[in-house]
């Protein structure tokens, strides 16, 4: 398994990263029995957030005791200083640590900068200074704002969707981080659950020299691919490269990739979900999304109020209400028995 330096940070970890989003959904038990196999099988870069429900409090229950063996980042959403600093001390608090490793602006609009009247970067100083955090670094879905902050200079790292799905443009994000010396944590590595071959998704992922991708993982079978691969790093080859080109022909164009920014909705949609209905249906057994359940959960796409809120909060500019639309459309053919699917 390759060792990656997270650029100025000097951060050196296996490039093999545990996303801790998918925890908040288990026990603390269940929680911290897989963090504690992450460690050790050979994983030491964490990833959480204030935004994730219980999800710090796990991480730190898990590694009581332990803080100096790992790397531990997370994130704040906070919009002002006041609530900045509110969401620091309760996550250095739920994590059980005096410090943060690298404490990131979480999915931004915008790059925060020294002067610019929000007072934010300023207070990522001042809590550097004080100790309570060691690096300074930001996550964004947004391409335009991603480079804005790569040209800065302000940020140790960056955090951003990467994964084999990824444009030229997205690609070009990881070597001007390089150029940089900006450490690059690629989050949906697997695309929201639509990638479904792990040695591919990890293939891919050797290839650049500065990315740490973090797999989000709520199950021990998934967590022991993982692992498995700290010994038997899968190599891009003809085989998966020819692989990767197919998924990216069947995947190309505008998809919904599960992040949840979205919501909620107003009409009490999972939008989430049922604006990708069509290909989690071809791409999963097809079974456990034509349940009563979700039945019922698509044909609340019939009272979509057209509001527009989610447009206006998708990181990637969908045109959600009409994929909401389009979607129902295929799951009442795939109902109906006119397409057929797994």
């Amino acid at each position: 398994m390759k060792q990656v330096t997270l650029g100025s940070t000097g951060i050196t970890v296996p490039q093999n990263g545990f996303g801790a989003l998918p925890i908040q959904r288990i026990s603390l038990e269940d929680a911290a029995g897989l963090l504690r196999r992450a460690y050790e099988g050979g994983m030491r870069f964490f990833d959480t957030a204030r935004a994730y429900s219980d999800s710090e409090e796990k991480v730190g229950y898990a590694f009581d005791g332990m803080r100096e063996k790992i790397y531990i980042a997370t994130k704040t959403q906070a919009k002002d200083v006041k609530t900045f600093w509110e969401h620091l001390n309760t996550s250095l608090e739920k994590l059980r640590t005096d410090y943060i490793d690298i404490y990131q602006f979480h999915c931004v609009d915008q790059c925060y900068r020294p002067g610019d009247g929000t007072g934010m970067y300023e207070a990522m100083l001042e809590a550097k200074a004080q100790g309570k955090i060691r690096h300074i670094g930001i996550t964004t879905h947004k391409l335009m704002v991603a480079e804005e902050i790569i040209e800065s200079g302000l940020y140790e790292t960056l955090q951003f969707p990467f994964s084999y799905l990824a444009s030229e443009k997205e690609v070009a994000l990881t070597r001007a981080c390089l150029e940089k010396n900006m450490g690059f944590i690629a989050m949906k590595g697997l695309a929201g659950g639509l990638i479904n071959h792990s040695d591919a998704a990890m293939a891919y992922m050797t290839q650049f020299e500065n990315v740490v991708p973090i797999w989000g993982v709520q199950k021990e079978k998934e967590l022991e691919e993982w692992i498995s691969y700290m010994e038997q790093t899968p190599e891009m080859n003809e085989e998966i490269a020819a692989y990767i080109e197919k998924e990216k022909k069947e995947l190309s164009g505008d998809f919904c990739r599960g992040c949840g920014y979205c919501m909620p909705c107003p009409a009490g949609i999972q939008i989430n979900n049922c604006a990708r209905m069509s290909l989690m249906l071809r791409r999963a057994p097809s079974a456990a999304w034509l349940t009563e359940y979700w039945q019922g959960e698509m044909k609340k796409i019939e009272g979509c109020l057209d509001c527009k809120k989610c447009m206006s909060k998708c990181p990637y500019s969908l045109k959600t209400p009409e994929l909401l639309k389009r979607n129902y459309e295929d799951y009442q053919k795939v109902l109906a028995g006119e397409v057929k699917v797994q």
